[in-house]
C-alpha cells in the first residue's frame, strides 16, 4: 500500500470555491452554500484506499459530533474512475450510506478541485475558519492501518475545537499519510 504525505497547504489560505455533484442526493453543492457558522472540514476521500476505510468510522462520530456545534463537513473524491471504477459516483453513492456519512460526498470529476486544495493523498483533511481561510490542515490522529494506535480523531479534534473555543490553533501539524490520489493520464 502506497504512503504518500499531504502537501500541507499554507495556513491562512481562503478555501478555494467549486461547485461539484454530491453522489447522495445528485444535487450540485456550491461550497458557499455549504459552510458551517463556525467552520468547515473539507476532506478527500475515496472508497477503496485502506487509510480512508480505516479511518471511515472515526470521520463519521466527528461529523456527527461536530455538526451541531456549527462545524460543516464535505467529502471529495477526486480519483480517475476510468482506471479506478471503484472510486465512481454510483459506488460513492453506495458507499457513503454504507458508512453512514451525516454531509455530503461530492465528486471531482475534472479534478480541479483537488488541484485548488493541493490534496495530495487519501483521506486529506482540511478545517476552515467561518471565513474560510484554512487554520488546520494535516492528519486525522496517528492511527494508521496496522498500527495498533487506536483511531481518536485527536489532531484534527483538537483543531476543531480550538476553533470553537476561539483559542489559536497550533501550528505545529503533521501530514496526513494515504493513498495518493489517482491522477488522471
Amino acid at each position: 500500500m502506497a504512503r504518500t504525505e499531504s502537501n500541507m497547504l499554507a495556513l491562512g489560505t481562503m478555501a478555494p470555491t467549486f461547485s461539484l455533484l454530491d453522489t447522495v442526493s445528485t444535487k450540485t453543492i456550491q461550497l458557499q452554500d455549504m459552510t458551517g457558522t463556525s467552520g468547515t472540514v473539507i476532506m478527500f476521500i475515496c472508497n477503496h484506499c485502506p487509510f480512508v476505510i480505516h479511518v471511515n468510522p472515526e470521520i463519521s462520530k466527528i461529523a456527527n459530533e461536530y455538526i451541531a456545534k456549527g462545524i460543516a463537513f464535505l467529502a471529495i473524491s477526486s480519483n480517475d474512475v476510468i482506471n479506478y471504477p471503484q472510486d465512481g459516483p454510483s459506488l460513492m453513492k453506495e458507499h457513503a450510506i454504507k458508512n453512514e456519512y451525516s454531509f455530503p460526498y461530492l465528486y471531482d470529476e475534472t479534478q480541479e478541485v483537488a488541484k485548488a486544495y493541493d490534496a495530495a493523498c487519501t483521506p486529506d483533511f482540511y478545517l476552515f475558519d467561518a471565513h474560510l481561510k484554512l487554520a488546520y490542515r494535516g492528519q486525522l490522529d496517528n492511527s494508521r492501518p496496522g498500527n495498533s494506535i487506536p483511531l481518536t480523531g485527536t489532531d484534527l479534534r483538537n483543531a476543531i475545537n480550538a476553533l470553537l473555543e476561539s483559542k489559536p490553533i497550533s501550528t505545529d501539524q503533521r501530514p496526513s499519510i494515504g493513498c495518493n490520489i489517482k491522477w488522471k493520464n
